[in-house]
């Protein structure tokens, strides 16, 4: 009995270990290399996405134009239903108001601009080399501005597919190109507009933190058109799950607008 009863003992010894490890595998997070995200400009969800990972985000903003200023806001929730996969919807607004000397009927109706419907996935996860990869696609249903609001309520449709590709460049430098066309599609007379986009970025990452200091270098090539806005910016950790980014926007090639400036801030609830 004694025998039987420590055999018995031993077998238990030997199973317990393995199915602990099993249930460590099972808990094992997928690989994902830290990368820098821009602020102008953002990602749908963190290259190489866990799941769970969720994510809001509250966007204040102002340009100085010529004969107005327009004043933008913004509120968007992304998150990640699986591994690698993050989606996002987004609501942008503008308000806008006429400088000295301009006539109101010079400015634009305020608008709720669109429904931003957008997914991305993460096809690369490389850790030894930290570089990530992913493709992405957003759609923009256009609404018509406050004055016209229903006449009809959707004008227009946004379909812009996207690639992006982030490389760390040892342990504090991150680089970042986010690039694809944007086809813009007025119903009123169905018509398409086409742009492409060029977003490239640097950012140097304070060692142990997920504040940085970086720029945005936002390009947008149209038919016999090019516009380019630089983005200085920085990124703060206010608290454990919130960080507030702050953009400074300099046209290099932009005709009808001059500096602006954008505010972020970064709620990332705990899973």
């Amino acid at each position: 009995m004694k025998i039987s009863f420590i055999l018995i003992i031993g077998m238990l010894c030997s199973i317990l270990p393995m199915r602990a490890q099993s249930d460590n595998n099972k808990k094992s997070k997928p690989e994902k290399v830290l990368h820098a995200e821009p602020l102008y400009i953002d990602l749908i969800r963190d290259l190489g996405a866990r799941k769970g990972e969720k994510e809001w985000n509250v966007g204040l903003g102002l340009t100085d134009n010529l004969k107005f200023d327009s004043y933008q806001a913004l509120i968007e929730y992304e998150w990640a239903p699986i591994d690698r996969l993050g989606l996002e919807v987004e609501l942008p607004f503008t308000f806008y108001s006429p400088l000295n000397g301009s006539s109101s009927k010079s400015v634009p109706s305020n608008e709720l601009e669109s429904l931003k419907i957008a997914a991305q996935w993460s096809f690369l996860v490389d850790k030894k080399n930290t570089l990530s990869m992913a493709l992405g696609y957003i759609n923009e249903f256009e609404f018509s501005n406050f004055k016209n609001f229903g006449k009809p309520i959707i004008n227009g449709n946004v379909y812009n597919p996207f690639l992006v590709v982030a490389k760390r460049l040892g342990s504090n430098f991150h680089s970042l190109i986010y690039t694809g066309p944007m086809f813009k599609q007025h119903f009123s007379d169905n018509s398409l507009e086409t742009t492409f986009d060029v977003n490239t970025s640097f950012h140097y990452m304070v060692t142990g933190t997920r504040n940085f200091i970086g720029v945005e270098m936002n390009k947008t090539f149209a038919e016999n058109d090019f516009d380019m806005t630089l983005r200085p910016q920085m990124r703060l950790g206010i608290a454990e799950d919130l960080m507030i980014g702050i953009v400074v926007g300099i046209p290099i090639e932009r005709e009808n607008e001059r500096f602006s400036s954008f505010l972020r801030l970064i709620w990332e609830p705990k899973n």
